[in-house]
């Protein structure tokens, strides 16, 4: 079933190939197209365990660790940097903790060129304090732009997107000794993390705040192995969310507390007479959260085991996540309370995974819920360090990462395999190969745009596409002011502003309105000040502060102008986006008075710039929708890396959940898929290691 109609070794005109890279060599013997790279030589050291990824890392807490890997070792199992260090190596004095590994240095031709904003941290309990080791101020790094001279030989999989769900993807296989090239098409690296620069002003694209970053948590766990402990957190303020309902005045609003204990009781202080209502709804969060394990087990096991699973019935019985999952949000609360501002209070977060109260599923919106019980966090530095601090490690691997390198097509061999990818650049074609593809481009993209039509018409690939629709789509407003935070009275706090107590109806009339007429009444906003929560803003930006704000809209208000090139869209276009600006700052100056003739810079965005610059099929902000349908048990075990094109996977928040923690662990489960291992139980394991008590550390002799 021929696929490609220019295989390897016949270029047609305008096409560039890069060779497919040799087969796998057998178990145990060198892998001699490594030697290709001058900064990986060598050969397998001997005795090596040859065991990838997390848990063959050294660590110096365990007798039975394998060790630091040997220079030169290329087997899979250690020819890496290691995830965890030794903070006081032999001969090498304590003081400052030296043993910590300063940042890899990348390879020739490489764009990550600047001193990384974040300390350089010790794992390991009991070690020194961290050294500090801070650069200049400094913007994100420009990617290095695709050519196909850039393209590393040999390559072991091609990731198509570099979201956090396409480089922690990357980066695990890296770490598993596996050669990656991750391919963006936008010009900046790092997909809804990455930050861009306006007339000065520094904004983030899409990471806004993340939850579960205590120390000691699993996330935080996770991502510091993934950045090697170079990318810090700050924790947002003790009320991280403030939610208003009516005037929007910041007096008004019921603040949204830290720590388990002090987020109900809160509740409690504020609607004393709704106890047993509040008592019910936090019992009933927290149990469905418990049942979370489900999805995992849905997603580990064999597809046709899951599907026997989701059809016995007794799922919902063994999980409260499945049992309440097709509950939809609104049913739950308003069984619980009558209050009508209650209901609000309680249903409020709903926007952070972009679905209505009366279409989410309450298993969906528990997770949230829980997700920052704990509090909220925020890349110190901004959303780029996370791009910053990854990308060394898979060009470190010998991968590379590359900008401005649209991926027109998946490029299937004559038995229907993914093999390649072709990209387009400037008038030519490139294709290149690999015997893995991974895309983080999004089950729609993927499926629909990628993919050839033959393999689009498959009837696993139909069936998952008739499981799922579009999510909604987003407007934002980048403004930025004249004056600190602190002169302007902005606050880390984030503000969900709300014009009245029914959330389900307000958005409901919202989004059947007319495009004339919907700017009128907007539902709803996301207020948040970057550059209060970031401690570095002032050093980097003295003087300057600015506001995001995010609100939904119809894909459709806009979809006239999709064809125009962008920042051409004319006076029509922008005169519809001024509409929105409008409202929206008409409501935000109310919040802040102060910021009204501080304004420096305001720019929209309509969800055609999210379609144009993070390639969102209708303008989206979380993939697919994670409506009480995405949430049902078949719908789970089907969202999965495995594809039905052999040698094809998917990673990011269309495999597990929407956000920066959904993708993380939807690359988790790519990789695990990829490497045919759990790695969710190698994180496991490894963590167990490295939170052994301070007295069982043992220096080496």
């Amino acid at each position: 079933m021929p696929r490609d109609p220019h295989p390897p070794g016949i270029p047609s005109p305008g096409i560039s190939q890069i060779p497919h890279p040799p087969g796998p060599p057998s178990p145990g013997t060198p892998v001699p197209r490594m030697s290709q790279d001058p900064h990986l030589p060598g050969t397998p050291s001997p005795g090596c365990p040859g065991n990838p990824i997390l848990s063959m890392s050294w660590d110096p807490q365990d007798p039975h660790s394998p060790g630091p890997p040997s220079p030169g070792c290329l087997c899979p199992g250690c020819c890496r940097t290691p995830i965890l260090w030794d903070p006081h190596p032999p001969d090498a004095p304590s003081s400052g903790c030296p043993g910590t590994p300063t940042p890899g240095t990348p390879s020739p031709g490489t764009s990550i060129s600047r001193t990384p904003l974040t300390p350089l941290k010790c794992p390991i309990p009991g070690a020194s304090p961290p050294v500090a080791i801070l650069g200049a101020p400094a913007e994100d790094p420009a990617p290095a732009v695709f050519s196909a001279d850039k393209v590393p030989a040999g390559l072991d999989a091609i990731i198509i997107g570099s979201g956090i769900g396409g480089l922690a993807a990357a980066v695990l296989l890296a770490k598993a000794g596996r050669r990656v090239l991750v391919l963006e098409q936008h010009g900046k690296l790092g997909g809804c993390c990455h930050t861009f620069s306006e007339k000065g002003f520094e904004f983030d694209a899409g990471i806004h705040y993340v939850g579960q970053m205590h120390e000691g948590s699993m996330t935080r766990f996770i991502v510091d192995q993934l950045t090697e402990g170079q990318l810090e957190w700050v924790p947002m303020p003790a009320a991280y969310d403030a939610v208003v309902l009516g005037e929007p005045r910041r007096s008004r609003a019921h603040r949204v507390l830290t720590g388990e204990k002090e987020y109900f009781n809160g509740l409690r202080e504020r609607f004393p007479g709704e106890t047993a209502a509040i008592n019910k709804f936090e019992q009933l969060t927290k149990s469905v959260v418990s049942g979370m394990k489900a999805v995992g087990i849905l997603k580990l096991l064999p597809l046709p085991l899951a599907r026997l699973l989701c059809r016995s019935g007794l799922l919902p019985w063994l999980s409260p996540f499945c049992r309440m999952a097709s509950r939809s949000l609104k049913d739950v609360v308003d069984g619980l309370t009558a209050n009508a501002e209650l209901r609000a209070i309680l249903s409020y977060i709903f926007p952070t995974y972009g679905v209505l109260p009366s279409k989410a599923s309450f298993s969906m919106h528990s997770v949230l819920v829980n997700h920052y019980l704990h509090g909220a966090w925020y890349p110190k530095g901004g959303a780029g360090e996370i791009a910053f601090h990854t990308i060394p490690i898979i060009q470190r691997a010998g991968g590379n990462v590359l900008g401005r390198a649209p991926v027109q097509s998946i490029l299937l061999d004559s038995q229907g395999k993914a093999c390649g990818v072709s990209v387009k650049k400037g008038q030519e074609v490139v294709k290149i190969f690999a015997p893995t593809i991974i895309s983080d481009a999004g089950l729609f993209n993927t499926y629909e745009r990628l993919l050839p039509a033959e393999a689009r018409a498959l009837p696993e690939i139909q069936s998952q596409l008739g499981m799922v629709k579009h999510g909604e789509a987003g407007f934002s407003v980048f403004v930025g002011l004249t004056g600190s935070s602190q002169e302007l009275g902005l606050e880390a706090t984030n503000y969900f502003v709300y014009p009245g107590n029914n959330l389900d109806e307000i958005m409901k009339r919202y989004l059947t309105s007319s495009r004339d007429e919907a700017a009128k009444s907007i539902p709803f906003l996301f207020v948040t000040c970057p550059s209060a929560k970031d401690p570095t803003w002032e050093m980097r930006h003295p003087g300057k502060s600015t506001l995001a704000i995010v609100t939904f809209a119809k894909y459709e208000w806009f979809e006239e102008w999709k064809d125009e090139p962008v920042n051409k869209r004319g006076d029509a276009y922008e005169d519809l986006k001024k509409t929105f600006v409008d409202a929206v700052m008409e409501v935000v100056f109310k919040l802040y008075p102060n910021i009204e003739d501080k304004i420096e810079y305001i720019s929209g965005g309509s969800p055609l710039t999210n379609q144009h610059y993070i390639a969102s099929p209708r303008g989206e902000i979380y993939g697919i929708d994670h409506d009480t349908t995405r949430m049902r048990a078949e719908a789970i075990a089907t969202m999965r890396p495995q594809t039905v094109v052999p040698n094809l996977y998917l990673t990011g928040q269309d495999v597990f959940t929407c956000g920066f923690v959904g993708a993380l662990h939807g690359a988790l489960f790519c990789a695990s898929a990829v490497l045919n291992r759990n790695l969710h139980l190698d994180v496991l394991r490894l963590r167990k290691r490295t939170q052994a008590p301070t007295n069982n550390y043992k220096k080496r002799d």
